[in-house]
């Protein structure tokens, strides 16, 4: 689902109703847990935690002009979502995920590449979002990212 909104509580406004609070704890965890240097913003239309152009300036290799995006919250037409890109680029992040889920969570991990969708909001594991928010530093992902993607 595309919300028109340019910050993070006006995109949880524009939420469903049962979306609200686990959406807003979802971003209070990150925002807790979530490395000095990253910045909350809106990006792609999802909530946005990026590296801001101010420390690197070259932006997303796709698009220059948009800070590097690191993680997304999105609410999608069946389930919320979480875009990590460290998960993605980083092998031994994912593997500790998905080690780590069963520890926190009843039901099957559900995840693409970067995306971790979550149906039942219920079984939302927030404490280890916010663990998998704290690993990776701006430095760290600076340097994964242009090891894996910058050309």
């Amino acid at each position: 689902m595309q919300y028109t909104a340019s910050t993070p509580e006006d995109y949880i406004k524009q939420l469903p109703e049962d979306r609200i609070e686990p959406v807003q704890q979802l971003r209070k965890v990150i925002l807790a847990h979530l490395p000095k240097g990253f910045k909350e913003g809106m990006g792609y239309g999802m909530i946005a935690y990026v590296v801001p152009h101010a420390i690197y300036p070259a932006g997303y290799h796709c698009d220059p002009k948009v800070p590097l995006p690191f993680i997304n919250i999105a609410s999608q037409k069946n389930f919320v979502a979480l875009y990590h890109m460290g998960v993605y680029a980083d092998k031994k992040l994912l593997d500790w995920f998905v080690g780590e889920y069963p520890k926190h969570c009843r039901t099957k991990l559900d995840m693409g590449k970067s995306c971790i969708r979550f149906k039942k909001m219920e079984d939302i594991p927030f404490e280890l979002i916010g663990e998998l928010a704290s690993k990776m530093s701006v430095e760290d992902w600076i340097s994964l990212y242009e090891s894996h993607f910058k050309k």
